[in-house]
């Protein structure tokens, strides 16, 4: 072989090596594309979800794990899961809901809600800078989620929080919920605030993260807490994040976040949106 064959069979080989390795990074983003969007957030990460996913939500900071999309909860809760007492799902003839407390990860502790349910809600309003975001509820679907979210806006425990996540073209909700985050983009704990307990998953058959629902976010099963993700979109996530309600007013508020953008983009396109959502106050009523 002469010497200049001998470089073009170089050059080529080069070339074939840049073009694997180019193929072998699109199908890795591709897949963490597919995989996630919401859970409460892993260190690294979601993701409600972060649903909505972790991620958990639907999971640790806005860029959960390595490009999660996922709704995502408190990353903790999967360890205190496995080490721990486990929450008990509504019990019909009691009245109940079994709530345990999380250990790790950081928390704003109010305590655990009453196990007695009580399942007169129908309607939450989240009062925010930007105006009311209606929220109908289901209490007879989600008796356990509904019951919390009742105890924390009794404790004004999401006064004064912002939502931290806001999801890309793929995965289009916002993730709310962690009452200690700083949403500015700079914060790499965003997304794992929790209030110190968890509870079971709800209502997850044949369920369907269409435009307006809402549903937690969460880091695997039964390791709800507080954060919770808003559709604006149709988000294509499997059923694993328990839907408890519907926006029936305020979806422009979510689309106005969205058409905003986000101030840093993650490896999975999520991250701290432009346009901040705070959330003033939250009320639970029996009005519809």
């Amino acid at each position: 072989m002469s010497g200049r064959e001998r470089q073009k069979q170089l050059a080529r080989e080069h070339y074939e090596r840049q073009t694997k390795r180019r193929i072998e990074r699109e199908a890795k983003v591709a897949r963490a594309k597919r995989i996630a969007l919401i859970g409460t957030s892993v260190v690294g990460v979601l993701a409600v979800a972060g649903v909505i996913v972790a991620t958990n939500v639907f999971g640790g900071s806005d860029t959960t794990a390595t490009a999660d999309p996922a709704p995502s909860g408190n990353p903790s809760e999967t360890a205190s899961k496995a080490a721990g007492a486990q929450p008990a799902a509504f019990d019909a003839a009691s009245g109940t809901c079994g709530y345990v407390a999380s250990e790790g990860g950081t928390a704003k502790d109010v305590g655990l809600p009453p196990a007695k349910v009580d399942k007169t809600p129908t309607t939450m309003t989240l009062k925010t800078n930007q105006g009311d975001i209606v929220i109908k509820v289901s209490a007879d679907k989600t008796p356990c989620t509904v019951n919390s979210f009742a105890f924390l806006a009794q404790k004004k425990y999401f006064d004064g929080s912002k939502c931290h996540r806001l999801g890309s073209d793929q995965f289009p909700m916002l993730q709310c919920g962690d009452p200690l985050a700083k949403a500015d983009g700079k914060n790499p704990t965003d997304g794992q605030g929790g209030p110190g307990y968890r509870f079971v998953n709800e209502n997850l058959e044949g369920a369907k993260y269409t435009r307006g629902v809402v549903a937690m976010a969460n880091s695997g099963p039964d390791t709800n807490g507080s954060q919770f993700f808003l559709v604006y979109g149709d988000a294509p996530l499997t059923p694993d994040y328990t839907p408890f309600g519907t926006v029936t007013k305020g979806l422009e508020i979510l689309d106005k976040v969205n058409k905003a953008g986000v101030i840093t983009p993650g490896p999975d396109g999520t991250g701290a949106p432009k346009e901040t959502l705070e959330i003033k106050d939250v009320t639970m009523s029996s009005k519809s």
